[in-house]
């Protein structure tokens, strides 16, 4: 993924001029957006109804519905759509582009007051 990420990049900056490499750039982001949208659609159509045709096989005895094998597919899928969602939108997604150097200036700042 690292490699897709750097040739990504490094398109961006040789054929930045380009408008044809830009869409293609652009077009191939929106597919990586759209898949994953599609893919989380899919997890929660799915998930919901194993959670709510376990839940109507347990209504009788209620103590079964909170049981391991009602919420696991849930759980080791929901790992799967987190790594795919930060394959499509990066680690920008908690810290932005501008994260670090305004950290910098709020310690430097803090420091400064004290």
């Amino acid at each position: 993924m690292a490699t897709y990420r750097t040739k990504m990049g490094n398109d961006y900056n040789i054929d930045a001029g380009n408008p044809d490499e830009r869409y293609n750039l652009a077009y191939k982001r929106v597919k990586r957006i759209k898949g994953f949208y599609i893919h989380l659609l899919v997890y929660v159509v799915v998930n919901a109804f194993i959670i709510i045709a376990n839940s109507n096989e347990s209504i009788p005895s209620n103590h079964l519905f909170w049981s391991w094998e009602n919420f696991s597919t849930a759980l080791f899928w929901g790992i799967g759509l987190t790594a795919h969602g930060l394959s499509v939108f990066g680690r920008n997604i908690f810290f932005g582009a501008n994260w670090e150097e305004k950290k910098i200036q709020e310690l430097m700042e803090k420091e400064k007051s004290e």
